[in-house]
């Protein structure tokens, strides 16, 4: 069979060469042409004929709508990130960090599907057979009947899939996988969309599930073109410090399950093991309440968790430094001219530095109230009661806005042996909450007023 021929498409003005050119003959923007595959001429003629099915026309209320069949990893973690298991004929894609743990996690997940009955597959583009088999009795799964191919070649990958009809498959990575029909290099942006396409492709018409594996750059998104993350149907991303024990599964898509849903895990010698109660991470063991340091329960999905929120204020030269990790810094900055309006606490001529305990990434405008009292306990230098909890947006005229599923949070911190609570009126609970204590408030100069009151 003939090789198709390849053409250059400008991606801002869409003109095409039949060669590679740094400038586009066209609109003459640089480093624009991208190379991908010419038309056929012959109109019978389609690379992905064969992958898939059309389908009839049928109108949406009479299509049965059922739900999908799931089938658990073995992990309640990976589990919960996923949506309950993986999907027949799905396809995620799970990026993060070199070394961080994907292989790992994804190897003893093979595994356990494997002893659960399903047929497995994993294909390693990165290590040789021997390489993924040493990890493997490292750990603990010397005797796994996980079926390995070493291959970065994808028809011949597309033909093992075939030919072996697993039900789950793993392609680690993405980006070494390379197709003959390109002449570009593996990991280029035509090959990895590309092999992702035919990928996903073959997953629907089979039935099998496909994970893959996908590199990252170096401000942490995942590398290749942004429309691989569209192309499948969940998006997992490994989070946390390579220098700490502990890793969190983010799911940023997925079609079958929450959005935002995080897994927890700490790495052991013998691999990631999930974390029942990931709130103890995330919560510093002070012996004694210290200034600067205010707890907040945060949603991640479905989970409330527990999350210690510290402030440092020292005294800063003419240009102050607002820093803070795991939450928005501009946010930050936002929240101190709200407490120096509405509460009358200046912060003008401090440095601020605020951290998330335990390296979780918080988005959610419900940290806003914990933030601004751990700052004002820095500045104070009086720490806030012990078995004290706070969470609650705070919007730019002082006003304390209510957050979402506020029982919840509150019974968590509950069941946690938290005593104390500062939170929104309009998350005040009907019904009292045995052993808590809880103070309502509406306005950001009332919530500071109590803690003051509460030393």
């Amino acid at each position: 069979m003939a090789k198709e021929k390849n053409i250059y498409t400008c991606s801002a003005c869409g003109g095409t060469s039949s060669r590679w050119l740094g400038k586009c003959p066209h609109c003459d923007a640089w480093n624009t042409l991208i190379e991908s595959l010419a038309p056929s001429e012959a109109p019978a003629k389609n690379r992905f004929a064969g992958l898939a099915k059309t389908a009839d026309v049928v109108i949406l209320a009479d299509i049965e709508a059922s739900d999908v069949e799931r089938n658990p990893t073995g992990n309640e973690e990976l589990d919960r990130v996923l949506g309950g298991g993986i999907v027949q004929g799905g396809v995620v894609l799970i990026g993060g960090d070199p070394g961080i743990g994907k292989s790992t996690l994804l190897l003893q997940a093979l595994d356990a599907l494997q002893r659960a009955g399903q047929k497995t597959l994993y294909v390693t583009g990165e290590e040789s057979g021997a390489q993924v088999a040493l990890r493997a009795r490292r750990l603990g799964l010397e005797h796994s009947q996980v079926r390995v191919q070493a291959e970065i070649q994808l028809e011949k990958i597309l033909a093992t899939l075939q030919v072996q009809q697993p039900d789950v498959a793993v392609i680690d990575s993405i980006q070494t996988v390379y197709s003959e029909q390109l002449t570009s290099a593996p990991g280029s942006v035509a090959q990895v969309r590309e092999c992702a396409a035919h990928l996903t492709r073959a997953a629907k018409a089979s039935g099998v599930a496909i994970v893959l594996v996908g590199h990252v750059t170096k401000d942490g998104s995942l590398a290749g073109p942004r429309v691989l993350e569209h192309m499948v149907d969940t998006v997992l991303y490994f989070e946390g410090d390579t220098h700490s024990s502990f890793r969190l599964v983010r799911a940023i898509k997925n079609r079958f399950g929450a959005v935002n849903e995080i897994g927890v895990f700490a790495m052991t010698e013998k691999g990631l093991r999930g974390v029942s109660n990931p709130s103890a991470i995330f919560l510093s063991q002070h012996a004694e309440p210290v200034p600067g340091s205010c707890v907040m329960v945060t949603l991640e999905g479905t989970r409330p968790m527990l999350v210690e929120i510290q402030a440092l204020v020292d005294s800063g030269g003419p240009s102050p430094r607002r820093l803070s990790v795991g939450l928005d810094r501009d946010r930050l900055a936002m929240l101190l001219a709200v407490l120096h309006r509405h509460a009358g606490v200046s912060c003008m001529d401090q440095d601020v530095f605020v951290n998330a305990v335990g390296g979780v990434r918080i988005s959610e405008p419900a940290a806003d109230l914990a933030v601004l009292l751990a700052v004002t306990s820095s500045l104070r230098g009086k720490p806030l009661p012990k078995g004290f909890v706070a969470f609650g947006e705070v919007g730019l005229a002082g006003e304390v806005r209510p957050a979402p599923r506020g029982q919840e949070r509150l019974k968590e911190a509950a069941k946690l042996g938290f005593s104390l609570a500062i939170v929104p009126k309009a998350n005040a609970p009907r019904k009292p909450i045995e052993g808590m204590t809880i103070h309502a408030v509406e306005r950001v100069e009332q919530a500071l007023e109590l803690a003051r009151g509460l030393d």
